[in-house]
């Protein structure tokens, strides 16, 4: 089952690099009636939670910079920005490290019990796995989104 969950994350992660390697520059910061952000902000913001979870689920120091959490934490938008965002190629870099990072886990390591669990909203996560699945679920809601704005775009 563990190695299903990792197999799983791979392929979705390889999905999201595919379509922003099809999008340019300028794609990525239209914002369609309808939506509360851009791809960009989606693309940055899945970056943001995936470093989080491994860094809570796995203990891997971040590997973003610090202004990502103003960027792209829940509750931002790019309307707010005061800072330039990442260029496309610096998010797909991200994108590819971070996919080489979840490659490189051994099933065993899903099933580490959280020194504390960890707490979002109304859900608890208790074990390292728990915590990567839920990631993963989110990932591919907000790779929905995007597919969704590329057709409005």
């Amino acid at each position: 089952m563990t190695q299903s969950i990792l197999r799983t994350g791979i392929m979705l992660r390889q999905m999201v690099i595919g379509q922003l390697q099809a999008m340019t520059e300028t794609q990525m910061d239209i914002q369609p009636a309808g939506f509360n952000n851009t791809i960009r902000w989606n693309i940055g913001h899945m970056i943001y939670w995936f470093d989080k979870c491994s860094a809570v689920s796995f203990g891997i120091p971040s590997a973003i910079p610090a202004h990502y959490e103003a960027l792209f934490s829940s509750g931002t938008k790019p309307s707010d920005w005061t800072i330039a965002p990442p260029a496309k190629d610096e998010l797909l870099q991200t994108l590819a490290a971070q996919l080489s990072q979840l490659s490189e886990l051994s099933p065993e390591k899903l099933d580490t019990i959280l020194t504390s669990p960890y707490q979002l909203g109304p859900f608890e996560f208790h074990t390292a796995g728990e915590l990567l699945n839920f990631a993963l679920l989110h990932e591919a809601i907000h790779l929905g989104i995007i597919s969704s704005q590329i057709k409005f775009i």
